[in-house]
């Protein structure tokens, strides 16, 4: 592979030739055609483009210019900012401050209700960069009055009046992945001509070439990073039902449905263990999407991928459910669920993803969908009995170009919702991470890596290395992994209207209650045959049981409650007790306190 073979093909990786729309006339000298009513940009120019723009900003770092760099997107302030470290150049933010240009020669003074705020004159920059061109028209607009250079991003849905201001030009897709790689080059570029010009000096470039080194282990650092932006800092999904329905239409829900049922004595597939009134784990999802589509008029498709163990029995239960916008289809290779040998954030990148989307591709289904304006998936891996599809988060995805986000928890064992501290995003340790196998993921993204050579497991796991996350309340995530789940759904704590579950108003406790139960309870049919009735659990903070224990009916479970009963004793719970902070070894000790 030559090396523009291997830089192009860096540029396809960060989805760089995505345009957003069908090109205006000025934009087409960049363009190489349109699919599905999107611009292709052509990657030899946009390769020209950031090559002349490098070129120029090199040229001016020799000459000592001032740059400014403006960006309004909170997905790219991270990387900005420890590029402007890396270049040893201060962020300059007083381009927030309207006529920070034009009246740059004159100080500014501004009173507050509680402070006064003093700002010298400034000194105009030689260079402004703009990351996103379209948020900032009024920066546009200062700069060319001024004569200032532009070095900015472009795309095909940006205004002649605009684009016209613009000195030198970038035609890309402004993705996340994108901006890093640009900010890559700026600082390459800055970094290499600071340390030719210490050289012509005579010193020693020892510095720069340690500034250098200690970049790229930041960059390998992040390998293990992902971007994560607070579920409360979302911008509300529109209000106006018609907006909601053309947002929503945009969805596809995809279920991975290859886990088999074993742990839980089930022969056949997870997603068909009975939950509450008769109702599988599929059926909630299925009433969940149903739900949304008979209330705004939209048609949000449900694809099945299932495995050999699983396709005959998922397609019964789907019997229950024609003339719906369901798609099972079988997937080419078995569903391996290795949980117990894999971080559970790998299994994301399991071969399933590529086998699933080779299948979509192949079947044509994914070219249908495209045609029918979808453009976001959302990859259900695990039998999360929350609210499948959440407009608030496909609305920020829409609205900010994203190719993949997942949906991540903190990684702690205290189940106490813990509160965010801050509304802005950052990069997190996957360690720090629990991932709730929930992933949204472009469509066109899908579409582009299909079309890459590379679609291989390797490929995917680099695909999913490059994604954002937003961090999700625990809401978002109720999973049946065990029967200590199925106690916690099929009691008075939860109740199930059209597929999304309410947790009861009664219970002041913010978390769910922590619930262990031994190996006597771990098949399904064994643990309804230990239970003359659920429990009532809504006061409950958590409970073990261990060894040959047997509920009766009406049985009320408040505080912390222990139950351990000793080999070769049976305990029998009586019907009608209440055990409020417990710890019960002995049948005696189920009538009084301890």
């Amino acid at each position: 592979m030559t090396i523009h073979a291997a830089v192009i093909q860096k540029l396809l990786s960060t989805n760089a030739h995505l345009g957003r729309r069908v090109a205006a006339h000025h934009f087409k000298i960049y363009s190489c055609g349109s699919r599905n009513a999107m611009t292709i940009i052509d990657s030899d120019k946009t390769l020209i483009c950031l090559r002349n723009a490098c070129n120029f900003m090199g040229n001016l770092v020799r000459l000592k210019g001032r740059f400014l760099f403006v960006n309004t997107n909170t997905l790219f302030d991270e990387i900005i900012e420890e590029m402007t470290k890396a270049i040893g150049i201060k962020n300059d933010k007083s381009w927030r401050l309207g006529g920070f240009l034009t009246n740059s020669s004159s100080p500014k003074k501004f009173r507050g209700r509680n402070k006064k705020l003093n700002l010298g004159a400034i000194h105009a920059p030689d260079c402004v960069v703009i990351f996103d061109t379209e948020r900032k028209s009024s920066v546009i607009l200062e700069a060319e009055r001024l004569q200032v250079p532009i070095v900015g991003l472009v795309d095909s849905s940006m205004p002649w009046e605009t684009y016209k201001k613009i000195t030198y030009p970038v035609p890309a897709n402004d993705s996340v992945q994108f901006v890093y790689l640009f900010c890559n080059l700026i600082t390459k570029t800055f970094l290499y001509e600071q340390r030719k010009m210490k050289a012509a000096q005579g010193a020693d470039d020892s510095t720069a070439g340690t500034r250098d080194d200690d970049l790229q282990i930041e960059t390998a650092s992040k390998r293990g990073k992902i971007f994560v932006l607070p579920y409360e800092s979302l911008q509300p999904a529109p209000e106006d039902v018609s907006d909601l329905k053309q947002l929503l239409d945009k969805a596809v829900v995809l279920k991975f449905n290859g886990r088999l049922g074993t742990n839980m004595g089930l022969n056949g597939p997870k997603s068909t263990i009975e939950v509450q009134n008769g109702m599988t784990c599929l059926d909630l999802v299925i009433n969940q999407i149903e739900s949304l589509n008979a209330k705004y008029g939209c048609n949000i498709p449900l694809l099945l991928a299932n495995t050999v163990n699983t396709h005959d029995s998922t397609l019964k239960v789907l019997q229950q459910h024609t003339n719906k916008n369901i798609h099972a289809f079988l997937q080419s290779e078995e569903y391996e669920d290795d949980s117990d040998e894999a971080p559970h954030e790998d299994r994301m990148y399991a071969s399933s993803h590529s086998e699933v989307y080779l299948s979509l591709k192949n079947s044509g289904k994914l070219d249908v969908l495209l045609s029918q304006g979808k453009e976001y998936i959302l990859v259900l891996n695990s039998d999360n009995l929350a609210q499948v599809i959440e407009p608030k988060i496909i609305s920020h995805l829409v609205q900010n170009n994203i190719e993949t986000c997942m949906e991540v928890m903190p990684a702690s064992s205290d189940l106490e919702v813990k509160e965010v501290p801050s509304h802005e995003g950052k990069y997190e340790s996957k360690e720090n991470l629990k991932f709730t196998d929930t992933v949204w993921v472009s469509m066109n993204s899908i579409e582009s890596l299909m079309h890459s050579s590379l679609v291989e497991s390797s490929a995917i796991s680099e695909f999913f290395d490059q994604a954002s996350a937003i961090s999700v309340p625990k809401s978002r995530y109720l999973p049946v992994e065990a029967t200590s789940d199925l106690l916690l759904y099929q009691s008075d704590l939860y109740s199930f209207d059209e597929g999304i579950p309410t947790r009861s108003s009664a219970r002041t406790n913010p978390a769910d209650p922590l619930i262990e139960l031994g190996p006597e309870f771990a098949d399904v049919t064994e643990f309804h045959g230990r239970f003359k009735s659920m429990p009532s659990i809504i006061e409950l903070d958590a409970l073990e049981v261990t060894g040959d224990v047997w509920f009766g009916s009406d049985v009320t479970l408040k505080g912390k409650v222990s139950i351990h009963a000793r080999p070769d004793v049976k305990m029998v719970i009586p019907d009608g007790a209440v055990l409020e902070n417990r710890i019960i070894t002995r049948p005696r000790d189920v009538e009084g306190p301890l």
